[in-house]
């Protein structure tokens, strides 16, 4: 089973990769942060400005909340997200020298950061085998019958369990495009999909 999901998501999107605009892994970490419940490109929108001011955790760890709320106002949830970012910004200065840490344990203590977010950051800026699942991956490893949960981190564990680890990034990526453009929550496109044998969205539209 593992190698048709392999297959067919490399014949969709083989150069499947993060869409977030960043210049190295403290910038990535403030962009998924920002990107709960929004969209990259508005996400991409806010930080091409953010950015142009504040670049480092010491930039942010001396920013007033509100000063910073101003900025990512447009990705939602501004007041928690701002709080967050200034607190890991202070962690990562006080307590990593200014280096967003590597371990998923030390990611996982910033405020702000939860498997998800460690997820990303450990496979794009450091290249570590991991499988980040946000809305989209959970919503269709459900629809194609690899999961049947609606906990993040037990559709992780299991589809840890049932791909290689050396695909874990890179697919990741792939269903995230796949539920991003393709396998939408509203109105999925179904047309010429080669998952539709084993999906459960189409089989409950049937009947």
């Amino acid at each position: 089973m593992k190698d048709f999901f392999v297959e067919n998501f490399n014949k969709l999107y083989g150069n499947a990769g993060c869409e977030l605009e960043f210049e190295d892994s403290f910038q990535l970490l403030v962009a998924v942060i920002l990107s709960a419940q929004c969209t990259d490109k508005r996400v991409n929108q806010v930080t091409r400005n953010l950015f142009k001011f504040y670049k480092t955790p010491f930039d942010f760890k001396g920013l007033k909340q509100e000063e910073l709320e101003k900025f990512i106002m447009p990705c939602g949830l501004f007041r928690n997200k701002a709080k967050n970012i200034i607190s890991a910004s202070k962690d990562i200065c006080e307590r990593y020298n200014g280096k967003v840490p590597e371990r998923f344990e030390d990611l996982t203590s910033l405020a702000g950061v939860g498997n998800k977010t460690a997820n990303v950051v450990r496979a794009v800026a450091f290249n570590k085998d991991a499988f980040a699942v946000d809305t989209h991956v959970l919503r269709t490893a459900n629809r194609l019958n690899l999961v049947n949960t609606k906990n993040p981190d037990i559709c992780e564990r299991e589809l840890k369990k049932i791909f290689d680890q050396k695909d874990w990034s890179k697919l990741h990526y792939q269903m995230v495009l796949f539920g991003r453009y393709k396998c939408k929550a509203i109105k999925p496109d179904c047309t010429e999909c080669p998952f539709i044998k084993c999906c459960n969205y189409v089989k409950n539209k049937r009947g």
